[in-house]
């Protein structure tokens, strides 16, 4: 029977398969590999373990034999992040695949810190911890969304205090791991899940403290990413002050601790009535203090003797009334007068012109047929009819010719120059 080929007729003996995963697993040589050690048992010296990875859900068994543990300088124990130098080894007689472990050591701390550091540079060159990017958190929001461990004192902290400060404050918790190799995921997952929430105003993501390790998951990419994203204002209270995760620098506001976060996101109720009350104070003392001015500047102009006695108004108008009414009627007067004289002079001048002044001293003005006044006898037709008018009135007149000078009458002589 040909070793590569296999037929229903002549299948191969359980030992030599398993013999040829081992020598196919053999070549694969030694390798390094970092994950959180989740067993971890000695028996007869040796160590018998499991080691998961720190993203994914695998884990592979591991195995440090006595001989490997005696050189170890550290001492290892479950939930420690560590690297290893591992063998796959194929155990034929079992049918079971184990990592050989040669060498073992704990993530260093320096190391840690680069990789955070690095990650630090690059979401800071994106921007990510700019301080345009905070937004303003709401002064009362309705519905706050709560990120937590469940059943941890960090929850019972933030919901206990926000409710003492604001009764009526509503709450959605999203549960999630707060530690461990599924807590990144989680966390993320958890404000994505209440950033999608329209009703949610605000995100608290909430941690009681803790050593660095078990903050790092808060420092994880996939947090700070999700937590970028966002566009919900998001409070990170992680509780540690002497290292700040990034999660600090991305979020919108850092609360030192879970009870600073319940006191940041809403108010307190009393400080608010008190605030109230004093607002109302400093509104009733304004405006009394403006009435009381209004009224004194009231009392002054009421005061006055314009108002105090309105009849002295009157009286003193009336008396300047009369003054102007004599004023007036005197120069009207004096206007009349110097008219009178005026019209007196002007009937002078026309009496002395009139030709009725002439008539009356004994003139007469003679007219002829045509109207045409008559000032030569030679003027007058023979035997015409003449108009004679006198002071008293005119008369017709028959003409007999011109009269020689010696023919007329002597004019009479007037009483005066007969005296």
């Amino acid at each position: 029977m040909a070793h590569g080929v296999t037929t229903r007729e002549e299948p191969w003996p359980v030992a030599l398969l398993s013999t040829k995963v081992k020598e196919w697993i053999d070549r694969l040589g030694t390798v390094w590999v970092e994950g959180e050690i989740t067993q971890w048992s000695v028996s007869a010296g040796n160590v018998y373990g499991k080691l998961k990875d720190l993203g994914a859900d695998a884990t592979v068994s591991f195995n440090v034999w006595s001989s490997v543990r005696a050189r170890l300088d550290e001492e290892f124990k479950a939930g420690d992040r560590v690297v290893m130098s591992v063998k796959p080894n194929w155990w034929v007689k079992g049918g079971s695949l184990t990592m050989q472990v040669f060498a073992l050591h704990h993530v260093g701390l320096g190391e840690l810190l680069e990789r955070l550091e690095r990650l630090r540079r690059q979401l800071a060159e994106e921007g990510l911890f700019d301080l345009d990017r905070k937004r303003r958190l709401p002064f009362l929001p309705g519905c706050i969304g709560l990120v937590t461990g469940k059943d941890s004192d960090a929850e019972q902290d933030v919901l206990r205090n926000a409710r003492l400060r604001w009764p009526g404050v509503e709450f959605r918790t999203v549960h999630a791991a707060v530690q461990g190799d599924r807590s990144a995921r989680e966390v993320a997952a958890a404000i994505r899940t209440l950033d999608a929430d329209p009703r949610v105003d605000v995100i608290i993501v909430a941690r009681g403290g803790g050593d660095f390790q078990n903050l790092l998951p808060f420092s994880d990419e996939l947090v700070v990413r999700a937590a970028a994203d966002a566009t919900t204002p998001l409070i990170s209270a992680i509780g540690h002050e002497a290292d700040r995760p990034l999660l600090d620098e991305v979020a919108d506001l850092r609360a030192s601790t879970p009870t600073d976060a319940a006191k940041r996101v809403v108010p307190d109720v009393a400080e608010e009535l008190a605030r109230l009350d004093q607002a109302r104070a400093r509104m009733s003392a304004r405006l009394t203090g403006r009435l009381a001015h209004e009224a004194d500047v009231i009392g002054h102009l009421r005061a006055r003797p314009a108002l105090a006695r309105p009849e002295t108004l009157v009286d003193q108008r009336a008396e300047e009334v009369t003054r102007w009414v004599a004023r007036g009627a005197e120069l009207a007067g004096r206007v009349v007068e110097r008219g009178e004289q005026r019209v007196a002079e002007l009937r002078g001048h026309l009496r002395a012109l009139s030709p009725q002044a002439t008539l009356d001293r004994g003139y007469a003005i003679v007219q002829g047929p045509d109207g045409h006044v008559l000032r030569e006898p030679a003027d007058a037709p023979d035997a015409g009819i003449l108009t004679i008018t006198l002071a008293g009135g005119a008369l017709a007149a028959r003409s007999v010719g011109p009269l020689e000078r010696a023919d007329r009458p002597a004019p009479a002589e007037s009483s005066d120059s007969a005296e």
